[in-house]
C-alpha cells in the first residue's frame, strides 16, 4: 500500500515549493511488480533514497518535462470550481477525510493551476485552518458567496451538503451564462466576418475591376463609382481604419472595466434592447432566485444573504434593486413586499415569493422561480437563434452581394450596348 501512495502522492509543494523539482520515476517493489509515478524532491538522489525506504527499487528517475505550450496551465474557471465542489462533496459524503479528498482531487486534475490551488488549500487545512479560512486566501477563485456558504455549512455541520448545493448552483449559473454568450457571440462573429470579407474585397478585388473599367472609357453607374471611391479610400487608409477600430474596441473594454458610470449605462441599455433585453431580465431574475435560495437554504441570515446576492445578479439595475430589498427587509418588511416596491420583478415572482414566505418554504419557491426563468432563457435564446439566421443571411447578401453587383453593373451595361 505504501508503494501505491508513493505513486500518487505528490510532495507538499504548496507548503515548500522552493528548491523542489518534479521527477518522474519507475521502479519495482519487493514482489517485482513495476511501479511508476511522479513526486517532488530536492534532487534525483534524494528521491531514490526515499523510494528505497518505501521498499521500491528505482530504475529510472528523471525530471518531468514541461509541455511546449501552456506550461503554466489554463486559468482556473468557474466550471473547475464547480467540479471541485462536486468531487469534494461526494468524497466527504463517502467518509473520506477532507485532506485526503483534496489530495485525490489535486492529483487527478488536468489543470496544473487548479492542482496547485487545491494543494495550497489542503496545506492550510493541515496547518489547522478551517476550509472557510483556507478559501479566504483565494478570493479570486472563491467569491464572497462561495465562502459565506462554506462558513454556514461548517457552522451547521452540513458542509458536504452545502458543497453539493454549491456545485449544482454553479453548474446552473454557468449554463445560463453559456446560453447568453451563445446568443451574443453568433451574430457578433457573423458581422465581424462580413466586415473582414468586405474589407478584403475593397482592398484586393475592386481595384482589379477598376483597372478593367478604365479601359472601357465609358461612364460608370453611380453605385459602382461609390464602391470604387470606398475602395480607393480603403487602399490608401486601411491602416488608419484598422487603428480606429482597434482603438474603439480597446477604449470600450477599458471604459467598461474602469468606469462605473459607463458600466451602469451599458447594463441599463442592454435591458431595453428588443429580445436581448428580455433574455437579460430573465437571466437576472433566475440568478437572483437561485442564489438567494441556495444561501437561505444553507442557513445564511436573510439580510446577509441578500447582501451577497446583490453582486451575483450580473446586472447593475438588479444589483441596486436587491440592495433596496435588503434595506427594506432589514427594517422588517417581508421579502415579497420589498420586491414589489422596486417595481422590477414580475407579478408571478412576487406572488410565489409571498406564498413561500407564508408556507415557510421560501427556498423551495425560489428554486422553482429560478427553474422557470432559466427555461425562459433557454427558449428565448433558441428563438433568437432561429430569428437571427434569416436576418444574418440578408445582411451578408446586402453587404457582399451589393459589392458584387456594383462590380458587374458596368459589364451588364456594356453587354446591353453591344447587343
Amino acid at each position: 500500500m505504501s508503494a501505491t501512495r508513493t505513486a500518487t502522492k505528490p510532495a507538499p509543494a504548496a507548503r515548500r515549493p522552493k528548491g523542489l523539482d518534479v521527477f518522474v520515476w519507475q521502479g519495482t517493489d519487493k514482489r517485482g511488480k513495476v511501479m511508476k509515478g511522479e513526486q517532488q524532491a530536492k534532487n534525483a538522489n534524494a528521491l531514490r533514497a526515499e523510494l528505497r525506504k518505501q521498499g521500491i527499487t528505482p530504475r529510472t528517475v528523471k525530471p518531468k518535462g514541461k509541455p511546449l505550450f501552456g506550461g503554466a496551465g489554463k486559468v482556473v474557471t468557474p466550471l473547475d470550481i464547480a467540479i471541485f465542489s462536486r468531487q469534494l462533496a461526494t468524497m466527504m459524503k463517502s467518509g473520506v477525510p477532507i485532506v485526503s479528498s483534496m489530495e485525490i482531487i489535486a492529483n487527478g486534475h488536468k489543470n496544473p493551476r487548479m492542482s496547485t490551488l487545491v494543494n495550497n488549500i489542503r496545506a492550510d487545512i493541515e496547518g489547522g485552518l478551517s476550509l472557510y479560512e483556507a478559501l479566504n486566501k483565494h478570493p479570486v477563485q472563491f467569491d464572497e458567496l462561495y465562502r459565506n456558504l462554506v462558513r454556514a455549512g461548517e457552522s451547521a455541520g452540513v458542509l458536504e451538503t452545502v458543497l453539493d448545493t454549491i456545485a449544482t448552483y454553479k453548474e446552473n449559473i454557468e449554463a445560463i451564462k453559456g446560453k447568453i454568450k451563445k446568443a451574443m457571440f453568433y451574430p457578433a462573429m457573423v458581422v465581424a466576418v462580413a466586415l473582414i470579407v468586405s474589407a478584403i474585397l475593397l482592398v484586393f478585388v475592386v481595384p482589379q475591376f477598376e483597372t478593367v473599367f478604365k479601359s472601357f472609357g465609358a461612364d460608370l453607374p453611380a453605385f459602382t463609382k461609390m464602391i470604387i471611391s470606398l475602395s480607393d479610400f480603403m487602399v490608401a487608409w486601411w491602416w488608419a481604419v484598422l487603428l480606429v477600430l482597434v482603438g474603439i474596441g480597446v477604449s470600450f473594454i477599458m471604459a467598461k472595466k474602469r468606469s462605473v458610470a459607463f458600466s451602469r449605462f451599458l447594463d441599463r441599455m442592454t435591458l431595453k434592447l428588443p429580445v436581448i433585453g428580455q433574455i437579460m431580465h430573465n437571466s437576472a431574475i433566475a440568478r437572483f432566485s437561485r442564489t438567494l435560495a441556495v444561501t437561505f437554504k444553507a442557513g445564511v441570515p436573510l439580510v446577509e444573504a441578500l447582501d451577497t446576492v446583490a453582486g451575483a445578479t450580473g446586472n447593475v439595475v438588479y444589483e441596486d434593486a436587491v440592495r433596496n430589498i435588503r434595506d427594506d427587509v432589514a427594517v422588517g418588511f417581508p421579502v415579497n413586499l420589498a420586491m414589489k416596491q422596486v417595481n422590477l420583478f414580475p407579478h408571478m415572482v412576487v406572488q410565489m415569493t409571498a406564498i413561500g414566505e407564508e408556507a415557510g418554504a421560501l427556498d423551495t419557491m425560489l428554486f422553482k422561480v429560478a427553474e422557470f426563468h432559466e427555461q425562459e432563457v433557454n427558449n428565448a435564446v433558441d428563438a433568437l437563434s432561429s430569428l437571427l439566421e434569416p436576418m444574418i443571411m440578408v445582411f451578408l447578401g446586402v453587404i457582399v452581394g451589393g459589392m458584387v453587383i456594383a462590380m458587374y453593373l458596368p459589364i451588364f451595361k456594356l453587354g446591353a450596348v453591344v447587343g
